[in-house]
């Protein structure tokens, strides 16, 4: 990766505010919203650096919401996502449409952008035609298991590569997933086969209650892609500018132009794939099923909201003159906008009891079958209304 962006400790505010002022990663913004000096910032219209922003404001919105459903008994077990907003909306705006994202659980921003917040939620109220909906718009259905789904990713990549197509996978996942062993036997053929593989780490310091010091004893997870004979490059994950950069460039490359993001139609080169590593944090809990205060001191939590990536990219845009005060109002209300017609959408959605049972076999075992037939005859005997709770 060009060493475009600025030094890590290089900002407007002082380095005691910023936890990763000593880091040695890629960065575009300082703490302040201010792009660092010598820092490249990318080449987008004001319309592409608005539509960042509107994006990241959605996706902060949708997850107050969606902490307060959960909490409410209206939606499961939720993985909320503030603080790390900036890395999957900046990287999936680096994307072509028809690339494939390969999403974790935490990613939200990824379906903000693809415009499929709608479709998307009903999977958090037990719906699986969510995560029907998402794949239309290329993103694989989110994954629980850790890193189980990396070398399906894998796999469709190399299926683009081997079709001729020109898309690249973006795989997401966490720092934790690192030490499964499917990250290394993905890792280890994406580096044999050169499949277009973009491995998207997201460091957020835990892996639920484990830290990173006890994940690894590598200095990074980004130089744990030198093992498998590509590129690892770390950048500020809550940095949406640096986050585009740094996954346009790696996309780039994955396609086999070199990774030059400047357009001069250099040399063709093998598809590479390359490893990203996210250096991010998450303000709140793992899941809605998680106390964080129960493995981490609150006061650590305040330093990274210097770095949130919401209002360093709102600063950027008032001091660059591409929004205003009724700019960023009208994006607000947009976002409310947004997240109160998904929720609703969501919740009209009728359940079928026989959902539960579809797509799991091929042929439904006679246990299971027995099962779901005792539960239909039952819900036609009593009516469904006996089988809904009462709000």
């Amino acid at each position: 990766m060009d060493e475009n962006g600025a030094d890590a400790g290089a900002s407007g505010r002082d380095d005691a505010t910023d936890p990763l002022a000593d880091e040695d990663l890629y960065r575009v913004l300082g703490p302040d919203g201010s792009p660092l000096p010598d820092a490249t910032v990318p080449d987008l219209s004001d319309e592409q650096f608005r539509a960042i922003y509107r994006d990241i404001v959605v996706t902060r919105r949708f997850d107050e919401r969606a902490v307060s459903l959960q909490r409410q008994g209206r939606i499961g077990t939720y993985a909320p996502c503030a603080g790390q907003e900036g890395s999957a909306v900046g990287s999936t705006h680096a994307l072509a449409d028809d690339d494939l994202i390969s999403y974790q659980y935490r990613e939200h921003g990824a379906v903000v952008v693809r415009d499929l917040l709608g479709e998307y939620l009903p999977y958090w109220m037990g719906h699986e035609s969510g995560t029907e909906a998402i794949a239309d718009g290329n993103v694989f259905p989110l994954n629980i298991g850790i890193a189980a789904h990396l070398p399906h990713a894998v796999g469709a990549a190399w299926a683009f590569d081997y079709q001729g197509e020109d898309r690249v996978v973006a795989c997401h996942f966490g720092d934790g997933a690192t030490s499964e062993g499917d990250f290394h036997e993905a890792m280890n053929f994406a580096g044999v086969f050169d499949t277009p593989t973009l491995f998207c780490c997201h460091n957020n310091g835990w892996a639920i209650s484990i830290p990173e010091s006890r994940q690894t004893a590598s200095d990074t997870f980004a130089q744990k892609a030198a093992a498998y004979g590509f590129e690892g490059v770390r950048v500020d994950g809550m940095d949406p500018l640096a986050s585009y950069a740094v996954t346009r460039e790696a996309a780039e490359r994955a396609r086999g132009d070199g990774g030059e993001s400047d357009g001069d139609g250099g040399d063709e080169e093998e598809p590479r794939p390359v490893l990203i590593e996210f250096v991010e944090y998450r303000f709140g809990a793992h899941t809605t099923a998680d106390d964080p205060t129960a493995y981490r001191d609150p006061d650590d939590v305040d330093p990274w909201r210097a770095l949130d990536p919401l209002d360093r990219m709102e600063a950027f845009l008032r001091e660059t003159g591409r929004i205003d005060d009724e700019g960023v109002t009208a994006i607000h209300d947009e976002a409310d906008d947004v997240v109160a017609d998904a929720i609703d959408f969501a919740e009209s959605v009728e359940p079928d009891p026989s959902d539960m049972f579809d797509h799991a076999y091929a042929e439904l075992p006679p246990e299971v079958r027995r099962q779901r037939d005792e539960l239909l005859a039952a819900v036609e005997e009593h009516g469904e209304e006996a089988f809904v709770r009462e709000d």
